[in-house]
């Protein structure tokens, strides 16, 4: 092996369909339903390193990413992929949380609460 040589990490396209589905947020049961197919069977799916061409095509379509995102993915591209890839539409899988609310607001919300009670219970014990 000379110095011009590259070695390419093996890639196992069940790993990267795992890693794909995880990082969407996509349950095992919900994309087995989506290709027609057992849970089990799509487990069983992301356990082998190679995938036929007409399923790679069908997870990559459900999961809307790129054939070749599956195929060619390092743990370094994965994040990339997304970034590049992911489309913002109502059959997304991704939601962006969104804080409508100011947690400050909560927490003061909360101790006026213990507070109250805390004098409720002041006031039934001098009652009694």
């Amino acid at each position: 092996m000379d110095a011009d040589t590259v070695i390419m990490p093996r890639v196992h396209q069940g790993r990267n369909i795992k890693r794909f589905r995880d990082i969407l947020g996509v349950k095992q049961e919900a994309l087995a339903a989506k290709l027609e197919m057992t849970q089990q069977a799509f487990s069983k799916l992301e356990q082998k390193e190679q995938i036929d061409e007409k399923t790679l095509n069908k997870v990559a379509e459900a999961l809307q990413i790129p054939v070749e995102a599956i195929k060619n993915m390092t743990d370094e591209a994965a994040f990339n992929i997304i970034g590049n890839t992911f489309q913002n539409d109502s059959s997304a899988y991704v939601y962006q949380y969104k804080c409508n609310f100011n947690p400050i607001d909560k927490v003061v919300e909360l101790y006026e609460r213990m507070l109250k009670a805390e004098q409720e219970k002041v006031r039934l014990l001098q009652e009694a």
